[in-house]
């Protein structure tokens, strides 16, 4: 957990340990990991705090941020910081910087237009080919999932929401049994919500809720056999 209660301003500032960085910022408030006992949780933990922090903008684009500095946040060591920012580098979120820490990535539009594509090519044959042979009932089993993405967007939670839409898209992409291409699905999901964050102004929750009214729709459709609103709805998805 991060060390800040009870801290002045003076103790709250990041300490950065090792190689001095100049031009970083101070390491931002970043929600704090759930404690663990295992080491490869407390890295897992941090990797989500750090995706969270890169959608909702507390890590800016461009900038350098030490691990020491950000392990100091977290009330961590370094190591788990760097696992996580390795793991991040790997899905195109930061760039590692020799001797000096991680960059916050910056894209284009072209680069979500593009990523949005990549989505639509692996999606969409996918969920049209599950509307004809998954059984009926299945659908039922996704209702929740597809109810978190809107009690995330009702609350203008713009990382929450990324969250349950990559769990929902997901567990539609689970229903062909194709592991591969759920690998690969989960990966384009990240990296568009995340480019998305960098090249597009933040959504209002209005844009949020009406994305995510569209999974109550599908679902609606996949259950009533509906192939045509079925089709509309997956391919105006994206």
């Amino acid at each position: 957990m991060l060390r800040e209660a009870g801290r002045t301003p003076e103790q709250r500032r990041p300490r950065v340990r090792g190689e001095h960085v100049h031009s970083e910022p101070p390491a931002p408030d970043i929600a704090p990991p759930r404690p663990v006992p295992r080491r490869h949780s407390v890295r897992d933990q941090v990797l989500e705090a750090l995706r969270a922090a890169l959608l909702s903008g507390e890590l800016a684009p461009g900038e350098v941020y030490s691990a020491p500095a950000l392990a100091d946040r977290f009330g961590v060591s370094p190591t788990p910081v760097r696992e996580a920012m390795q793991r991040l580098a790997s899905e195109g979120a930061v760039e590692t910087v020799p001797n000096r820490g991680f960059r916050v990535a910056e894209h284009s539009p072209r680069d979500v237009a593009e990523l949005t594509e990549i989505r639509a090519l692996l999606e969409v044959p996918a969920v049209l080919a599950l509307a004809r042979t998954v059984p009926v009932a299945h659908w039922d089993r996704l209702r929740p999932l597809a109810e978190d993405t809107l009690e995330a967007a009702a609350r203008g939670d713009r990382a929450g929401y990324a969250e349950t839409d990559r769990v929902f898209h997901r567990a539609l992409l689970e229903l062909t049994g194709n592991q591969q291409l759920v690998l690969l699905g989960d990966d384009i999901h990240r990296r568009a919500h995340l480019c998305a964050v960098r090249a597009a102004p933040a959504p209002r929750t209005t844009d949020l809720l009406a994305e995510a009214a569209e999974h109550v729709a599908l679902l609606d459709a996949l259950t009533e056999g509906d192939l045509a609103a079925v089709e509309r709805l997956v391919r105006g998805h994206y």
